[in-house]
């Protein structure tokens, strides 16, 4: 099934790529929507792509070998999911180490600085290019470091949104672009590349333009060298003022990208802007919803922070949009109707249509001025939820599986009459998945508010404060932690617990007693205790699944 999906998204990528390059707009926007629509087979495809290297690694017989394989899964990776790309570079960063060799070692800093790069770790690939040694680099090594550097000081720009800050940035690309080219032979497709975009800063983007269409027809359609010339040759044209052109190759390289499951799509996102600033809403708002979502698969912080900025600009065009279609729908509809009986009706109708939709607004601003009340007081939920939902969304996965596979094993004794196997099954405990839960909770707990049980215990006598053990929390301390994460009602908190509320009750009453004031406004206190972790301790790196 592997193999079928596999050879199934490279003759799918093949097939359509040769028809894209001389086609007209219209046309190459039919190519982009016939590959959004099979974006999941090619997904599959690279799926089943870096399955087949996997089974490879399981294969190899030395180090070095699970080196170099490990070396086309990050190749593989390093666009379709950033997270396990860094996975396997710290594995090869091991095995490099391990083997003591210094070539390998700066090859996976590098990659480790680029990875770092895309998903919006900045500080961390600074740090590591702060660390490179680069005279003991090779040559093509160097490359890789100032090519890296220039996509490093670019994704800031993209980031930072900030004018002086990007002036700076582009003087440190310039000088980042003039190094490399001292390293690169004369006339080779990487030098003529940077020289066009030397050409490009110096603001001659016709000269540039010409360099890159050169290469452009060059590349293997289909390519991912292709997607890049063709998002190059859209630079220019922007530059030039040539918006034509321009959507022309940004299309080019988002279908490219689409059929290759190049999830960093840069192209898309660029695309969807520039037909938002065309008037082009509809499209504008499919194809950045559609980025979005390969951004979350991408797992980008980076690039969530740049779409997070145009996304709700967009979306309200296209809501307002729609709504002004029903809006208008339902008047003319109206209006068609009344006119029959009488003219008259026809305006009262009509006048109170008005009223009611001037205080829809009224209301609509009261709602809004009450939001920005609200939302003041969401940045910290938001920050839980930004950090710590995925992480339970995996968790309420898992344990969504552990209840089908139950659900499967009942069925299974139910049709083969095994009464007795499932009455065992039936009276098991679910102790484990209860001890997995709380040790889940505290963990999570903990990196967000890291300070917690020192706060607790200083508004507790000496003799009665809690020591973690195992940084874990007992549950005493989870009855409190609950209540700092706003849940107060203490049936719940007994429901989360698996105790009585009558129990709940007794763990309060007990701490009260222990407080040095004497329990007053002690819960209320518990609510605003803790520093909120800004950085908290990673939840842990992929496994070897992906």
């Amino acid at each position: 099934m592997k193999k079928l999906t596999l050879i199934l998204f490279f003759v799918l990528a093949g097939s359509a790529a040769a028809r894209c390059d001389n086609a007209g707009t219209d046309e190459l926007l039919r190519n982009l929507n016939e590959a959004i629509d099979n974006q999941a087979v090619y997904t599959d495809g690279k799926k089943a792509e870096i399955e087949v290297l996997r089974q490879r690694k399981l294969r190899a017989q030395s180090t070095e070998d699970i080196y170099a394989i490990n070396r086309e899964i990050i190749g593989n990776y390093e666009s379709f999911i950033c997270d396990s790309a860094e996975y396997y570079i710290r594995q090869n960063l091991r095995i490099a180490r391990k083997l003591g060799n210094r070539d390998y070692i700066s090859e996976c800093e590098l990659q480790l600085a680029f990875i770092y790069s895309l998903s919006g770790l900045f500080l961390q690939a600074n740090d590591i290019f702060s660390s490179i040694e680069y005279d003991s680099l090779q040559v093509d090594q160097k490359c890789r470091y100032y090519w890296n550097r220039i996509r490093f000081y670019e994704n800031l720009m993209t980031y930072t949104n900030d004018r002086e800050l990007s002036e700076t940035y582009k003087r440190e690309i310039g000088i980042c672009r003039d190094s490399v080219m001292t390293l690169l032979p004369v006339g080779t497709k990487e030098w003529q590349t940077e020289r066009a975009f030397k050409l490009m800063e110096n603001g001659r983007p016709e000269g540039a333009r010409d360099i890159f269409d050169g290469i452009f027809r060059a590349e293997e359609p289909g390519t991912h060298q292709y997607a890049m010339a063709a998002m190059c040759l859209a630079k220019a044209y922007a530059q030039m003022g040539d918006r034509e052109q321009q959507e022309k190759y940004l299309i080019l390289a988002a279908t490219t990208d689409i059929r290759l499951a190049v999830k960093e799509n840069e192209a898309l996102l660029a695309l969807a802007t520039l037909l938002y600033e065309k008037g082009n809403v509809d499209r504008a708002y499919s194809y950045i919803s559609f980025a979005l979502n390969d951004t979350n698969f991408y797992n980008s912080r980076f690039r969530n922070t740049v779409i997070a900025r145009l996304y709700p600009i967009i979306e309200s065009s296209y809501l307002y949009r729609l709504d002004k279609q029903r809006r208008n729908l339902r008047f003319y509809a109206t209006m068609s109707s009344l006119l029959v009986l009488a003219l008259a009706i026809g305006l009262f109708f009509y006048f109170r249509q008005t009223k009611i939709i001037s205080r829809a607004r009224q209301h609509l601003n009261r709602m809004t001025q009450e939001l920005i009340g609200v939302n003041k007081s969401l940045d910290e939920a938001n920050l839980v939820k930004e950090r710590y939902l995925g992480y339970f969304m995996n968790q309420c996965a898992i344990y969504v599986n552990k209840l089908d596979k139950y659900r499967r094993d009942i069925n299974l004794k139910i049709k083969n009459k095994q009464f007795d196997r499932l009455y065992d099954l039936a009276i098991q405990a679910p102790g484990k998945e209860e001890e997995e839960l709380c040790a889940n909770f505290d963990q999570a707990f903990l990196d967000l508010y890291p300070n917690f049980v020192e706060k607790f215990n200083a508004l507790l006598r000496p003799q009665n404060r809690y020591v973690l053990e195992n940084g874990r929390l007992n549950t005493e301390l989870r009855v409190f932690a609950l209540i700092r994460l706003g849940v107060s009602d203490v049936n719940q908190i007994a429901d989360f617990l698996h105790c009585s509320p009558q129990t709940i009750y007794n763990y309060k009453s007990k701490i009260k007693k222990s407080a040095l004031n004497g329990g007053e406004n002690f819960e209320e206190t518990v609510k605003n205790l803790g520093s909120l972790s800004r950085n908290p301790s990673p939840s842990g790196l992929p496994t070897d699944e992906g």
